[in-house]
């Protein structure tokens, strides 16, 4: 089986590719630069992968082309909101024409792969309270350039299963955490500063953004099992979250590194880490993907918060 993970280098995509790899696949990459490139050093002679712009149509052809894949996981994405936000053109032609570029290859090339796309919990916006924990027929709000890509790129995707008839299934995965996530994300950037702080790089003081705030997390190991359980069993047209179905307050997910910690540790807020127009809350509700592919999270926040630390106290110096 061949399957072509587009931003295989990413956070997500690097799991993909070895849980792929694990499952027996011949697998497939796409990737825009080598900055991410240690996430698949143990890999990079199992797999065959290249460099492409999915802005750029002609490439992007040629190289589905080559690979004739039978599965494609559509992960490349510009998803760092802040960057959506200093350069929401670069974002749109990423996420939303990036993924049109896509569908227009498949359909040139009368190819019938199954594709997953992966949209964002945050195409939900600011939720009322009402509809928590959030299903899928939740309506959608983005209210940010990041999440308004993702959503039209949902619709766009829906409307390329309608009309063209092409195997696409959405998804909507919630906040997802682990190793090797960047430290521009929450987690992996509390525990990047806590272990500087064990390693006497910094000050024993840790820059935070707004604690308040509730998000439904769930470890990458799990996501990416959901990723192909949902393009084996799920159904075409349809859109599924992925999420624990429990919304932790980032202070909660902060106190629960820094007890992991040996130092004692001041927390500063810092006005540069505030987003405006933040979502108080996400919660999600995956009973729709745990009915139709028999999966829940396995992994305990635990697990996953003491192996981000380790995996940072192996990186830094």
């Amino acid at each position: 089986m061949k399957a072509l993970i587009t931003g295989i280098s990413g956070f997500a995509g690097s799991y993909l590719a070895e849980f792929l790899l694990d499952k027996g696949y011949e697998v497939f990459g796409t990737f825009y630069d080598k900055s991410t490139f240690s996430n698949i050093d143990s890999i990079l002679d199992k797999i065959e992968i290249f460099e492409v712009d999915l802005r750029n149509y002609n490439n992007l052809k040629t190289i589905i082309e080559k690979i004739q894949p039978e599965e494609i996981y559509h992960l490349a994405a510009i998803s760092f909101v802040p960057i959506s936000l200093r350069d929401p053109q670069l974002t749109f032609d990423t996420n939303l024409y990036g993924t049109l570029n896509l569908y227009k290859a498949i359909i040139e090339l009368k190819i019938a792969p199954k594709i997953l796309f992966i949209g964002s919990a945050d195409e939900y916006g600011i939720v009322n309270e009402n509809n928590l924990p959030i299903k899928e027929n939740c309506p959608l709000n983005p209210v940010n350039p990041y999440s308004i890509s993702k959503a039209s790129a949902d619709y766009l995707s829906y409307f390329y299963f309608k009309n063209y008839h092409l195997n696409i299934i959405r998804v909507r995965p919630f906040n997802h955490i682990g190793p090797r996530q960047a430290p521009d994300f929450v987690c992996s950037s509390f525990a990047k500063q806590i272990v500087a702080i064990e390693k006497g790089i910094r000050a024993p003081k840790i820059m935070v953004g707004n604690l308040e705030v509730k998000r439904d997390f769930t470890d990458v190991r799990d996501m990416v099992r959901a990723y192909w359980l949902i393009i084996q069993k799920g159904k075409p047209g349809e859109v599924y979250n992925i999420c624990s179905g429990r919304a932790i307050q980032i202070k909660g997910l902060l106190n629960n590194l820094l007890e992991l910690s040996s130092k004692e540790i001041e927390i500063i807020k810092d006005s540069k880490r505030i987003r405006f127009a933040d979502n108080p809350i996400l919660q999600g509700d995956f009973s729709k993907i745990r009915e139709r592919c028999g999966w829940k999270p396995e992994i305990p926040l635990d697990k996953t918060l003491k192996d981000i630390l380790e995996y940072w106290r192996k990186i830094l110096n």
